[in-house]
């Protein structure tokens, strides 16, 4: 068994996290990085984390008590700008996460943990970088796919997640909501004993007849029922207002929500450190920690690997090694 992790930007905290993961012994299993040595070794020396670095091949079994790195060899010392934007850091950070997902789709690693990259410093090389999710599930030739994520006391999908509001609004359909409400049901039945499946209204207070919107009863309400009639525990529209109160007093298992920040402020609000990103819809297993690369504390030594430790454990629960 393997998990990969990507090192993320080499400007903000991923670095930092792997050091720290692996001169603490913080993972439950030895792992695989994905990166630049010589990144590694200048945040080693910056932060005073002295991490035994053994360089590696895909596909090899990873040494005990060392970090294991493929080092893909992209950057040097003069590329690396602490807390600022690099282009080639953007670039190698995307490239990191092509080879794991490319390296997983050909069963050489059991899943991946992705550290963050920054959308703008990616885009300066690859101009319609979106994110992970979107870059990976590209990789994996999946169109119908969808960001999950995971907290001890919720768990919460989405319609739609990086688009604008109206865009958002305009992608509440029967189909898509039908779609994510399968893959919730069958992603959550891999961490759960049950998979009770809540999907959010649209508008304050499911729309009220009409009164604030059509959207609820004209495309939510009958992909609940569509749900339900596949054999789904499905239950909805619930106003958002109300519903996130109710998963945590464990009325449900997870939440379908309609947009972006209709599910990440209550999680983010309710399990911060604990929040995992998950893709649901690919052929492998990803997890990410559910923050950014942090360029305001990067190389500062105040990174917490409390989210990485949580991505990590999910991952080996999901590919059956936990």
């Amino acid at each position: 068994m393997s998990i990969a992790i990507t090192m993320g930007d080499a400007c903000g905290v991923g670095p930092e996290l792997l050091l720290r993961a692996a001169v603490h012994r913080e993972l439950q299993h030895d792992f695989i990085a994905i990166g630049d040595i010589c990144v590694l070794e200048f945040a080693g020396e910056k932060l005073g984390l002295a991490a035994d670095i053994r360089s590696i091949e895909l596909g090899d079994e990873p040494a005990p008590g060392v970090l294991n790195v493929v080092d893909l060899g992209l950057l040097s010392p003069a590329d690396i700008t602490p807390g600022r934007i690099s282009k080639a850091a953007g670039d190698a950070a995307v490239q990191y996460v092509e080879l794991a997902a490319h390296a997983a789709l050909d069963g050489k690693i059991d899943a991946i943990v992705t550290l963050p990259m920054n959308k703008e410093s990616s885009g300066l090389t690859h101009p319609d970088f979106q994110g992970h999710t979107e870059l990976i599930a590209g990789i994996c030739g999946v169109d119908n796919f969808t960001m999950m994520l995971v907290t001890p006391k919720i768990i919460a999908t989405h319609v739609s997640t990086h688009v604008s509001m109206q865009e958002a609004v305009r992608r509440v359909k029967k189909e898509r909501i039908l779609d994510v409400a399968r893959l919730t049901n069958d992603a959550v039945k891999l961490i759960r004993p049950r998979a009770r499946i809540a999907i959010a209204a649209l508008n304050p207070h499911a729309g009220e007849n009409g009164k604030f919107g059509n959207e609820d009863a004209d495309e939510i309400a009958p992909a609940v029922a569509a749900a339900r009639a596949e054999g789904i525990d499905a239950y909805g529209p619930i106003p958002a207002d109300t519903l996130f109160m109710k998963a945590l007093e464990g009325e449900y298992d997870a939440i379908v929500c309609m947009y972006h920040d209709q599910g990440h402020i209550p999680l983010k609000m309710i399990s911060f450190h604990e929040g995992v990103n998950v893709t649901v819809g690919l052929p492998i297993i990803r997890t990410s920690v559910d923050h950014g690369t942090a360029f305001d504390i990067a190389y500062q030594g105040h990174a917490s690997t409390q989210n990485l430790i949580a991505a990590f454990d999910l991952a080996a629960t999901m590919a059956g090694v936990a």
